[in-house]
């Protein structure tokens, strides 16, 4: 127990002073840029990933962390964690403006990803995720690690998290 306070403890005090720190997005620096991303991925010819998911698992994987912020996620990290680690976690992320996570990591309690979806029906699923997103006016659920976001904080971290799996492709564009 005295350990997870001084964890705590030690975690606030190293991300307060990012609290308030609003990098500038390095990838997608709108919603409707991370829209159109994902919709270009039906016009092109190949697109090389580096992970153990194929590209569709990867599209759902997106769409889950999008839902979940509005349907609440399957299992949470305890409130010790979400308040301190976690927290701070968001906090660096947000100040730099780019998260770094493990890709192929699935979301805790999500339902598996299916290696056989379409990329089209992916494609689909995650920009109906990210539509929904924008015209949702109820109240967000806690992020799973990261705890109470704010609309425009979990918009970020969406974006974020976008550009972070971005990072593991290559798109060959399509010849007509």
């Amino acid at each position: 127990m005295k350990r997870r306070r001084v964890l705590q403890a030690s975690s606030v005090l190293l991300a307060a002073p990012l609290a308030a720190c609003t990098g500038e997005l390095q990838t997608f620096t709108s919603w409707k840029a991370g829209q159109q991303a994902v919709l270009d991925l039906l016009f092109k010819e190949k697109v090389v990933h580096d992970n153990s998911w194929n590209l569709s698992q990867v599209l759902q994987h997106l769409a889950q962390s999008i839902e979940f912020s509005m349907q609440g996620f399957p299992v949470l990290k305890g409130a010790w964690f979400r308040s301190s680690i976690g927290s701070a976690a968001f906090a660096v992320f947000n100040a730099r403006g780019a998260m770094s996570h493990t890709l192929d990591e699935p979301i805790p309690g999500a339902p598996a990803l299916d290696a056989g979806q379409t990329i089209k029906t992916s494609v689909q699923r995650l920009l109906d995720a990210m539509d929904a997103f924008a015209q949702f006016n109820g109240t967000l659920r806690p992020h799973f690690a990261y705890g109470e976001l704010t609309k425009p904080q979990y918009e970020r971290a969406h974006l974020m998290h976008l550009a972070n799996h971005w990072t593991q492709f290559q798109a060959k564009t399509a010849v007509a």
